[in-house]
């Protein structure tokens, strides 16, 4: 059982979301209930490190306890309708619901050693970038702090389903290089990188990274979550003054302002020179290096022209703190786009390499069920 059915529940909503609670608000609660402040401890354990998601799953708690939180308060402010299954079961994609039925995804990829959920910060997107088909949708809700950190807890509950099902003689298991002994055993990585903007959600986005992170709930690392933006300069100067250590990755797509605005329209208000500075004051600031993300198009952005006047970009000035993150495009219905040819992907990056910049090609997982980069635009099919 992930969670009680809010969809139709819409009595639910008034009641505090344990998820949305800091630690603090938590205890508060169940002080102003008369309970021990110890109570709330056993709580956290039971939500962030067994991973309850029913009040009557927390059998350490007294029964009168469990009666009054299942009756007055309710874990996680999404109801997740469907799980959708690609690459073999190795890419997993939630549709989770409002109680008005808007719906957000989140998606989970497992790798040898490794398993990685791409988490929804709001439900649709209004940055409009031409390529992605959540920008389609346009901004519809702002997900709280809880609604991130769900989407986080289905994704580590669902490890086990993953290991459950595991066939070492599928095809996608030698694909992806999977074996039994490979499995990730937990969740490693957290990139809020789903529908919509974390920047345009600030506090929301950091305030679930806090939760996640707490040592004594989920703990997970600092250097574990990455938040991508598409040149959101007030987040990115915001970012680097924050306490945790969190990767930075950004959208880039172009070094040229003209074409960048015609793909991008936050361009317009942070051009590329305003981007650039505050990546280089971010990088002064905390050491940490940058993730450019750079989603090739066919015949627009992924010529050896385009490859030579990125890597003038990223070192003028000096070789900036970096790493180039190269993505073909995945295609999104009604846009007039193409993708690059994997000969020109890979002369692409070796232009790039060959100039002393870092890059990769990122490997596609989840086209099958529409959850590829770009593609998350909440399909119920």
């Amino acid at each position: 059982m992930d969670r009680p059915d809010i969809h139709n529940r819409p009595d639910l909503c008034n009641r505090p979301d344990l998820y949305n609670l800091s630690f603090d608000a938590l205890k508060d609660l169940l002080v102003s209930w008369g309970q021990p402040a110890f109570r709330a401890k056993q709580i956290r354990t039971q939500l962030y490190q067994k991973l309850s998601s029913d009040p009557a799953e927390m059998s350490d708690l007294p029964k009168a306890l469990r009666e009054r939180l299942a009756t007055e308060t309710h874990i996680g402010g999404l109801t997740l309708k469907r799980v959708f299954k690609g690459d073999g079961g190795l890419t997993r994609k939630a549709l989770f619901a409002f109680p008005d039925g808007v719906v957000v995804e989140a998606v989970l990829m497992i790798y040898p050693k490794r398993a990685t959920v791409c988490v929804s910060s709001q439900a649709g997107c209004p940055m409009g970038c031409v390529f992605c088909a959540t920008a389609k949708l346009g901004h519809l809700h702002d997900l709280t702090p809880g609604m991130m950190v769900q989407q986080v807890l289905w994704a580590a509950r669902e490890i086990e389903a993953v290991r459950a099902e595991f066939d070492p003689h599928d095809k996608a298991a030698s694909r992806h290089r999977l074996t039994r002994d490979s499995l990730p055993t937990h969740l490693t990585n957290v990139v809020y990188m789903g529908m919509g903007e974390p920047f345009n959600n600030y506090d929301n986005w950091y305030g679930s990274v806090e939760r996640l992170h707490d040592p004594d709930g989920f703990n997970m690392g600092a250097r574990s979550f990455t938040v991508s933006t598409v040149g959101l300069v007030p987040g990115i100067l915001k970012l680097a003054e924050a306490p945790l250590q969190i990767n930075l990755a950004i959208s880039l797509h172009t070094a040229r302002d003209e074409e960048r605005s015609a793909l991008m329209p936050v361009n317009r208000k942070f051009p590329i020179a305003d981007l650039m500075q505050a990546v280089r004051d971010y990088t002064a600031k905390t050491r940490r290096r940058v993730s450019f993300e750079y989603v090739l198009l066919a015949e627009k952005n992924d010529t050896p022209e385009e490859a030579e006047e990125l890597a003038d970009l990223l070192t003028r000035g000096g070789k900036m703190l970096c790493h180039v993150n190269l993505i073909p495009w995945n295609p999104v219905s009604g846009t007039n786009l193409a993708r690059s040819t994997r000969g020109r992907v890979t002369a692409f990056r070796d232009i790039l390499e060959a100039r002393g910049i870092s890059a990769t090609i990122r490997i596609q997982r989840g086209a099958d069920i529409d959850a590829a980069c770009g593609q998350l635009a909440g399909s119920s099919a």
